[in-house]
């Protein structure tokens, strides 16, 4: 889900062994992902979905080690480059998934298995005939709602007003309860830290699902 597009490349195979320290596996007819058998411990679980080059997650995981976290990106050049940066870091608590955030959210995840979700600057498919392609639909919130713990907050970061008012208003509606915590992605991410150094607003918001 990242906005963040790269052209293929041949990877180095001490590159690949990093990666594949952390990168999940997706194989087999059938494929669910359990968090404490993913990380061999039972540990509080973050999930940034479309992470890119995972500038936020890296810093956060490496400021929480108690906590597991989950970088999750659809591209696959950019997930192994983030796999590759992870792999190095040395970090045992962060895994990296290439998949589709609506699979994992929709299927993969059990219920109530997450305590924070962070969505930052999801691509805003402007054009009129690309809107079925965003990542926020009413489907999309109530999965995101059941995945979650109760109080578990999700995370919200776009560059884009309308579709800022278009995703709170979604959530709104889905049972979601915007709250006064601060938005950590808002700041740190590759694209806020871009967006702020241009003098451009960012609209963010943390929510909770009214119980």
């Amino acid at each position: 889900m990242s906005r963040l597009r790269k052209g293929s490349r041949v990877w180095r195979d001490e590159e690949v062994s990093a990666a594949s320290r952390v990168l999940v596996a997706c194989a087999g007819p059938y494929f669910t992902i359990e968090p404490r058998t993913l990380f061999e411990r039972a540990a509080p679980l973050e999930i940034e979905i479309g992470a890119g080059r995972g500038d936020f997650i890296l810093e956060r995981a490496a400021k929480a080690p108690e906590r597991n976290f989950l970088a999750v990106e659809l591209a696959a050049t950019i997930a192994q480059l983030m796999a590759v940066r992870a792999g190095r870091s040395g970090l045992t608590n962060l895994k990296v998934v290439r998949m589709d955030a609506r699979t994992l959210v929709n299927l993969m995840l059990p219920e109530a298995s997450v305590d924070a979700f962070h969505i930052y600057f999801p691509d805003p498919w402007p054009k009129e005939r690309h809107l079925k392609h965003r990542l926020f639909t009413e489907w999309f919130a109530a999965s995101l709602k059941v995945r979650l713990r109760p109080q578990a907050p999700l995370f919200v970061a776009t560059d884009v007003a309308g579709y800022a008012e278009e995703i709170f208003a979604m959530l709104g509606e889905g049972g979601f309860v915007r709250t006064e915590l601060a938005v950590p992605g808002a700041e740190s991410t590759g694209f806020a830290q871009r967006f702020r150094a241009a003098g451009k607003p960012i609209h963010a918001g943390a929510f909770v699902a009214r119980r």
